[in-house]
């Protein structure tokens, strides 16, 4: 199977699989290359596939949506983060949360100073 994820600002992962396991909102599956063409919502939790190479990825994902179509599955999430083993998922979706929260503090600030700039403009104006 060719296993795409998709970000919004990114393809995260183009690439041949043998075995996809999930989280949706009635519990885990799995999916095989015979798998019937197959449609489900995401939640957060495990993403994990096999590669054909051999060898097994995990990720942290948010909420999604995956289609099976064929030998192709399409993975379209908000976010999703490589954890190295199962022992670190936690630590890396924590740092991946700071990161976020940090960049939402830069926007905040940054908006609260175009806003500031404009009513000064505005007054003078008047």
């Amino acid at each position: 199977m060719l296993l795409k994820i998709l970000l919004p600002a990114e393809v995260l992962i183009v690439q041949e699989v043998n075995k996809i396991v999930a989280e949706a909102e009635n519990g885990s599956f799995c999916l095989m290359p015979n798998h019937i063409d197959f449609v489900a919502t995401l939640s957060p939790g495990l993403f994990t596939y096999e590669s054909t190479a051999g060898g097994q990825e995990l990720y942290a994902m948010d909420v999604g949506t995956l289609v099976k179509k064929g030998a192709e599955v399409l993975v379209s999430t908000r976010n999703a983060v490589r954890a190295p083993d199962l022992g670190q998922v936690k630590q890396v979706v924590m740092q991946q949360y700071d990161r976020l929260d940090e960049r939402e503090k830069m926007v905040r600030s940054a908006s609260a100073k175009l806003e500031a700039s404009m009513i000064r403009r505005i007054v003078d104006l008047k």
